[in-house]
């Protein structure tokens, strides 16, 4: 996968944590950022290039939830 270069060295990607922090059994994603546990736990030590790859799948997982237009992140 290619990936857009990063703006500078001095720029941080977000969490994409949203506060609604319970683990889905079904599909193993957090239900309010839609990250994996793993992604979650290791998400302080990433690189941004890392983070930005996980950034870039949350809009799929979104959208093989059962309802995506309710899902916390169906603004972003």
């Amino acid at each position: 996968m290619n990936l857009p270069p990063l703006p500078s060295a001095h720029f941080c990607l977000p969490s994409p944590c949203v506060g609604l922090c319970r683990m889905d059994a079904a599909n193993r994603w957090c239900e309010g950022c839609l990250r994996s546990i793993d992604e979650i736990a290791g998400w302080s030590k990433m690189a941004d290039r890392e983070k930005l790859s996980v950034w870039t799948q949350l809009p799929q997982r979104r959208n093989e939830l059962p309802n995506p237009k309710t899902a916390p992140l169906a603004d972003a």
